[in-house]
């Protein structure tokens, strides 16, 4: 008998969206091109997080993409500050995000792991409302 462990899925099995407090799945940035260019675009530092921002001049979905450097911390430090990244997009990104815009939330050093929940969300939504008022 196979015996079948958590190990057996395929990364392909496993899903890729991250859903919106609506239900509906945001879309998430995979290639580097997506990323280099909201790099080249609008940013806004805050205590918790580094969003950087692009008007990408359609009327597709609001799509967010995430990155941790090693300057965060170790591997179980950096996995801890995207899945807090991710639930803070998803929370706040289809209230407060835009159609037709990329979003990609850098966590910061020794920080976005540790900070307050809120006061993550509240640094979203003022980069937010920032990178929209440019």
């Amino acid at each position: 008998m196979a015996s079948h462990t958590t190990f057996d899925k395929v990364a392909s099995d496993v899903p890729q969206a991250t859903f919106s407090h609506s239900g509906k799945p945001l879309e998430v940035l995979r290639k580097r091109a997506d990323f280099l260019a909201a790099a080249r675009a609008k940013r806004q530092g805050t205590t918790g997080v580094h969003l950087q921002a692009r008007p990408r001049g359609d009327d597709g979905p609001a799509r967010v993409g995430f990155t941790c450097s090693k300057k965060v911390g170790n591997a179980v430090a950096r996995n801890r500050a995207k899945r807090r990244l991710r639930e803070i997009a998803r929370l706040i990104l289809p209230s407060e995000g835009r159609t037709g815009w990329d979003y990609v939330l850098i966590g910061r050093a020794e920080i976005t792991a540790t900070r307050d929940f809120n006061d993550l969300g509240a640094d979203l939504q003022y980069a937010l409302k920032r990178v929209h008022d440019q």
